[in-house]
């Protein structure tokens, strides 16, 4: 049965959800912070979600789910985050990052299993982190090995997310000795299969952040499970690891969107309310400057991983660029956003209790946007090698990006996780998109400054393209010259400012009355990308300030959200 559309599903878990605000409300902020001081889940957001199905987003449509397209997810579950990160985390992306594992590598049967846990609201967890050995998972060094019938688990996993609340988990281990990128295999493993006698949990981590979340372990020691418990062909579990990243690293730092956009809403409420110098504080400049650049990172960052989203399913081959891209770039910046706006919020960014309090939460419950899953850091130097193939085959000769991929509301074809590359390839057009789509624009006396500031990200390319094409790609590793980090930041703001101006551009051309084809957004965040790449300040010139703040006034007074696609809170 084909599952209403994605706007109808939101609008009917925002009603769930309610008004956060709202002090009687069950599922509001005063519960959710009760539940923060405690250590704990929020059991009544738990529920609720339990009994709207959030599991069934995550489970694709022809498996009995709702998920057909990456974009919708992620709108979806920024209501979520929007209200409580733990809850996002802790009760769906932990069970959606294992359920990208199975859809891929999974046989009919266990993908059949794993979405029948996830439809009957049960949890299925991940278990890939080592401490000893980060995002270095080639180092992996839990065992799985063959004896008989059966694996023997030894090792251990640690800071895992919901391992013991879990009825099922995803296991990657070591299944041979040898080197190389064929010694590892990724296990589903039922919990009632899994003997208890060989295993144990480890304490929980404690975390300044995402306190509510079970960050846990588990300690193997000749552990037996059924060897029917290996998902695809032995040795095969980095390469399928590496396409569900495609997909994870790309939506679940997008949600995290949903952050940002509350501690917008936050600080609105707050300087609108706050008296100072005989008037408002919003009425202050500098007020107005904070909150007005704090809209504009929140469009860049949603603008920048939709389109990444979409990319999934239009040119998967170009998704993993994308996705590394989204993951170094987007947590950055949500996450700078929120300490400016702690600046505007003062001593009240870190009370506990009283209208702002959530600002606190929210604050710490943001920064594993940065690390978890994987770092911005190991996405950074994954793009290191990519640079040179990108600057000989790609950014020399300019291609541009299908339609579909910057239209929130075109069709889209249906997500093929075998499509996804895992290799080395130069082979992008994002980056190329942004000077075709400004040769169309240039004559049209659009808003001052965003055809100056286009053809700044043009030279930007032009000058990457020079600097990168002679690079050796052998020596672009851990320890290549720091001036390598610096291309890769240079880049993504390329990146980010085509997303902008091209999804403005063709809404623009397709003759929308939406707010992406206002010109004034584009306008505002390039401009910013801009100042951060020539280390200038980034206020925003009047005109761009008084457009995003009255604007942002008057979804504050409407309810509705500050990203691109707006949907109500009430």
């Amino acid at each position: 049965m084909t599952p209403p559309p994605r706007a109808d599903r939101q609008h009917e878990l925002e009603q769930l959800l309610g008004d956060p605000f709202d002090a009687t409300n069950p599922l509001g902020f005063t519960n959710i912070l009760a539940a923060d001081e405690a250590g704990s889940m929020f059991a009544a957001g738990e529920q609720a979600l339990t009994r709207w199905g959030l599991n069934l987003e995550f489970v694709p449509t022809e498996l009995g789910g709702r998920l057909s397209r990456l974009d919708d997810l992620v709108e979806i579950m920024r209501s979520v985050y929007r209200r409580d990160p733990c809850l996002g985390l802790g009760y769906g992306a932990s069970s959606f990052i294992a359920g990208v594992n199975i859809w891929a590598a999974g046989s009919a049967e266990q993908r059949r299993r794993a979405a029948d846990l996830l439809a009957a609201g049960r949890r299925i967890s991940v278990a890939y982190h080592e401490l000893a050995h980060g995002n270095d998972m080639a180092e992996t060094e839990c065992r799985a090995d063959v004896d008989g019938g059966e694996l023997r688990l030894n090792g251990r996993k640690e800071v895992v997310t919901n391992l013991e609340r879990s009825e099922a988990f995803v296991l990657f281990a070591r299944t041979s000795a040898k080197a190389g990128a064929r010694s590892h295999s990724q296990l589903f493993v039922d919990k009632a299969e899994l003997h208890p006698a060989g295993s144990r949990y480890l304490p929980r981590f404690h975390t300044a952040g995402m306190r509510g979340v079970e960050l846990g372990g588990i300690e193997f020691d000749d552990c037996r499970v059924p060897a029917s418990t290996l998902m695809g062909t032995p040795g095969t579990g980095l390469e399928n690891a590496l396409r569900s990243f495609q997909v994870t690293r790309t939506t679940l730092v997008a949600m995290f969107n949903g952050v940002l956009d509350t501690g917008i809403r936050t600080a609105l409420r707050h300087t609108t309310r706050r008296r100072l110098y005989g008037g408002s504080a919003i009425d202050l400049p500098h007020v107005r400057a904070v909150i007005a650049g704090a809209r504009a990172d929140l469009l860049a960052a949603d603008c920048f991983a939709a389109v990444a989203a979409r990319a999934l399913h239009v040119v998967p081959e170009e998704a993993a660029i994308y996705a590394q891209a989204v993951k170094f770039f987007v947590p950055k910046i949500l996450i700078d956003a929120m300490n400016d706006l702690a600046g505007v919020l003062g001593a009240h960014f870190y009370l506990r209790d009283g209208e702002a309090a959530i600002f606190q939460k929210l604050l710490r419950d943001i920064q594993p946007a940065g690390f978890g899953h994987a770092a911005r850091a190991a996405c950074q130097v994954s793009l290191f090698p990519r640079l040179p193939l990108l600057a000989r085959r790609s950014w020399s000769q300019p291609r541009t990006l299908p339609d579909n991929v910057f239209a929130p509301d075109a069709e889209l074809p249906p997500f093929d996780f075998a499509a996804l590359g895992v290799g080395l390839t130069g082979q992008e057009s994002l980056a190329t998109s942004l000077a075709l789509g400004l040769a169309e624009v240039r004559s049209d006396g659009v808003v001052s400054g965003l055809v100056e500031n286009a053809e700044y990200f043009v030279a930007e390319l032009a000058a990457l393209t020079r600097r990168c094409e002679g690079l050796d790609i052998a020596g672009l590793g851990i320890a290549a010259d720091p001036a390598v980090y610096e291309f890769v930041e240079r880049y993504a703001r390329v990146l980010v400012a085509s997303a902008c101006f091209e999804t403005w551009r063709r809404s623009r051309n397709a003759n929308s009355a939406s707010f992406t084809a206002d010109a004034r957004w584009p306008a505002a965040v390039l401009h910013r990308l801009r100042a951060a790449a020539e280390v200038r300040p980034r206020s925003l010139p009047p005109d761009l300030t008084g457009f995003l703040v009255e604007e942002a006034m008057s979804r504050l007074r409407s309810g509705r959200g500050f990203g691109l696609a707006a949907p109500s809170h009430l």
